[in-house]
């Protein structure tokens, strides 16, 4: 699948590319920001962080000398073009691969890439397969991590999407999904960018100046709280005990607490929820500002109530907490499997959803064994999933989410990433989970050829509105045939076709290459060939595969210059080639005529 991308021009000029920072887990460098950008051309300036002045300029390729620069001058991000991003038709250019690890100098023109990412992720697949590594169990709980700490001095500032309530005690809680603190220097740059989960306790406040090491945020890592933002009386609503909640006494300290159980007798047409009511101090249900929806906090089944029935509760009060036991039985798939898994852009099992759109959540009228979640965006289109009953879901009714965050728990399914977030985060999405595989086995993989391959899985499109092409909507086509007919029309003032990107496992990529030789020799042969006789298709022979079974030069390497002097043949008109025939004539008749003299002479 990826032997057909070769380098195939020196600079595509785009100033698109990826942001890079250091990979941080659980407060430990993993990977260092050095390892991430070396050998890489930059997207754009990078700036020294106190004064401004350009470290390195656009388009520079980052070797370990100007590296050791921008570390001395502190820079922790660096915006650094990408295979992913390059904007080269049919293969790939050399500015966007960066350095050839082979020799160390930016790669050259004709450098079959492709083969060597294959051969790159093949070979240590090899080492996979002998060990697998067996996560779980005590070793990997206690790692997780239950407080968060700044790694250098800064002033504190919130993510946009932060929320926060003062409890009674005056500490600050977090309510918000998708919280993130982030530390920025005295020059006002971002140096660090913590996320933060729901319920955590924050230590700090915005605005504030802290040292390095300070603590920003702490929280259980063991149970997840569900927490009311605001004042009232809690009235239980469907919590009977033996239907919907059982007593649960604790072995060690006698103490009972109650646990939302599976109501097993339905009522004939009312599904029971059991949830929490607030009123206020005139007996009215307390209603979430601006809107008319009453505060209605429902309880998933298993969860602990922290509450009793009538109690006063004030904002970033905890109701009820969940064990996050349940959480960690995801499948672990280690090893090569994982890999496979990524690259054939599998969606898991047990998937979480995504927010399709940022909005309100409400829950509609449930069914048997699922729930019916609900977001309304800003203008009242509304978006509906069913979610089984056993699944965790992460919002609770009225909560305002963002598109693309996560509203039930599970692994995330690639697809969904591609779709609402877009292909820099799948990109970064599959890059990451890859290193981790083959870090955990002390490989160390450059992404660079994870990238390359995650290009070539995303290298058809789907078209949405076909404009003035002959496309019809929904046929998947070649992004770079796509873009080329899109230039053309634009060029003619018609109107150019709209698509959106579609992620291919490595396998179906494959086979749904341009060039029929080439797929045919791979997988269902007889389909493949049968099809293309079907469609009359032409085979251009621009890869590397299809030009070996044909016998002739395959276009990378010397090869490459070969064809492309056959190109600028083929493409000159009958006067150009008269006039070189009729010089290359006049040549040899001249030197002819030398040897004649010569052999006369000899005489």
């Amino acid at each position: 699948m990826t032997q057909d991308l070769v380098v195939t021009e020196q600079d595509c000029a785009t100033h698109a590319g990826y942001l890079m920072r250091a990979i941080v887990e659980g407060g430990e460098v993993i990977e260092s920001l050095r390892d991430r950008i070396l050998g890489r051309t930059t997207a754009e300036d990078v700036l020294h962080p106190e004064n401004q002045s350009v470290l390195a300029a656009a388009g520079t390729m980052l070797d370990e000398d100007l590296i050791e620069e921008l570390e001395a001058a502190g820079v922790d991000e660096v915006k650094v073009r990408t295979a992913l991003t390059c904007e080269t038709r049919f293969g790939i250019c050399a500015k966007c691969y960066g350095r050839d690890l082979g020799r160390g100098g930016l790669v050259n023109g004709g450098e079959a890439v492709g083969v060597i990412a294959a051969q790159s992720i093949g070979e240590p697949g090899t080492q996979l397969t002998m060990r697998t590594f067996h996560i779980g169990g005590a070793a990997s709980r206690s790692a997780i991590a239950s407080s968060v700490q700044a790694k250098s001095n800064g002033n504190i500032g919130f993510n946009a999407t932060m929320r926060y309530v003062t409890n009674g005690k005056g500490e600050l809680v977090v309510i918000a999904r998708s919280g993130e603190i982030i530390i920025h220097d005295e020059h006002g740059r971002e140096r660090e960018r913590h996320k933060v989960p729901y319920g955590a306790v924050l230590t700090i406040k915005a605005d504030q100046t802290i040292k390095a090491g300070t603590t920003l945020a702490n929280w259980d890592p063991l149970t997840r709280p569900i927490i009311t933002e605001f004042a009232g009386k809690a009235l239980f609503e469907n919590l009977v005990e033996g239907l919907t909640v059982a007593k649960q006494v604790d072995e060690v300290t006698g103490l009972s607490t109650l646990v939302v159980i599976d109501p097993k007798h339905r009522g004939s047409a009312k599904v029971v929820r059991p949830q929490v009511k607030l009123i206020d101090a005139s007996g009215n249900e307390v209603k979430i500002p601006g809107t008319d929806h009453s505060v209605t906090i429902g309880f998933p089944i298993g969860a602990l109530v922290q509450v009793r029935d009538g109690q006063d509760v004030g904002p970033g009060e905890v109701l009820a907490r969940i064990p996050v036991e349940g959480q960690k039985t995801r499948d672990i798939t280690g090893g090569l499997p994982r890999v496979a898994e990524l690259f054939e852009a599998r969606s898991p099992k047990d998937k979480g959803v995504l927010a399709e759109m940022t909005g309100t959540i409400s829950f509609g009228k449930e069914t048997k064994g699922k729930i019916r979640l609900q977001i309304t965006d800003p203008e009242g289109k509304v978006w509906e999933d069913l979610v089984p009953k056993e699944k965790n879901i992460l919002v609770h009714e009225g909560q305002i989410v963002n598109k693309g965050e996560s509203v039930v728990d599970g692994p995330a399914d690639p697809q969904d990433i591609l779709r609402l977030l877009g292909a820099e985060e799948l990109a970064r999405y599959i890059v990451d989970e890859v290193q981790d595989v083959y870090r955990l086995q002390g490989v160390k993989i450059n992404d660079k050829h994870i990238e390359v391959i995650v290009r070539q899985m995303l290298r058809r499109v789907v078209v949405q509105n076909a404009g003035d092409t002959s496309y019809i909507v929904g046929e998947q086509v070649e992004r770079s045939e796509m873009l080329n007919t899109n230039d053309a029309l634009r060029a003619d003032g018609k109107i150019p076709a709209t698509f959106t990107n579609l992620l291919l496992g490595i396998t179906k990529a494959s086979l749904s290459t341009d060039s029929f030789i080439s797929a045919a020799s791979f997988q269902e042969t007889t389909r493949v060939l049968t099809e293309a006789a079907i469609m009359g298709k032409r085979d251009g022979l621009r890869g590397l595969k299809e030009n070996v079974i044909v016998g002739r030069l395959i276009p990378a390497g010397t090869g490459l210059a070969y064809h492309e002097a056959r190109k600028v043949r083929e493409n000159m008109d009958d006067a150009e080639r008269r006039a070189i025939a009729e010089a290359e004539a006049a040549e040899l008749a001249g030197q002819s005529e030398v040897e004649l003299g010569e052999g006369a002479s000899a005489e």
